[in-house]
Parts: C-alpha cells; structure tokens; sequence
C-alpha cells in the first residue's frame, strides 16, 4: 500500500481510485457544502456566497458542456433534461436574490442520482 507523506495527495489519491460518478458526485456535494456555508451567513458571508455562488456558475456550466458534446453516452433526452434543469439554475443565479435552498436542493438531487442514492 502507498503512503503519503501530505493529506492531500492521500485525498487526491484516493479520489482518483472512485468511480467517475461518485467523483461527480463528490463535486456537487462540495459546492454544495459551499452554498450551505453562504446561507448560514456569517462575517465573511458576502464573500462566501460570491464565491459559492461563481462555484456553483463553473460547475453547471461545465455540466452543460459536457452534455452537448455529441460523443457524450447518455441518452439524448436525459441529456436534454439535465441541460434544461442547470438552465434553471443558472437562471436562479442571475436573480438579485439567488435563492440558496433550491441551488443546495438541485445539487444534493443530482448527487444522490450520481451516487445512485436517488
């Protein structure tokens, strides 16, 4: 067994080890975590939501990118339904007021249908 002298290439290491979806999975429940984080406020909370919210922006977009692709294996309309719901919450992002809880509830439903827990 490999040993690692620094927590995170152990992380990155085993992370590497995951199935591609639970890696995916992985994902939308860290940028999640950064949304929970932005709606339990705090001092830093303006800073935290900006970024949480730019996060969540990268990830959906990045999302759709890879949806469009026409190499990519999943049918087309499950395909097109995903690329429909990241529109959404895109859309939601634009708003004055982006609503955090249903950002947090998309997320937490794509990762428990990533990790086959929904």
């Amino acid at each position: 067994m490999m040993q690692h002298s620094n927590p995170l290439s152990a992380y990155r290491a085993a992370r590497s080890a995951m199935p591609v979806r639970a890696q995916e999975a992985d994902v939308f429940r860290r940028v999640t975590g950064s949304l929970r984080a932005a709606l339990d406020g705090g001092a830093e909370s303006t800073l935290r939501r900006a970024r949480a919210l730019s996060d969540n922006r990268r990830l959906w977009l990045a999302v759709e990118g890879v949806l469009v692709d026409p190499t990519n294996g999943l049918p087309p309309p499950l395909r097109a339904s995903i690329i429909s719901v990241g529109r959404t919450v895109l859309k939601e992002m634009e708003s004055e007021k982006p609503d955090l809880a249903f950002l947090i509830e998309v997320n937490e439903n794509i990762a428990a249908g990533l990790a086959g827990t929904g």
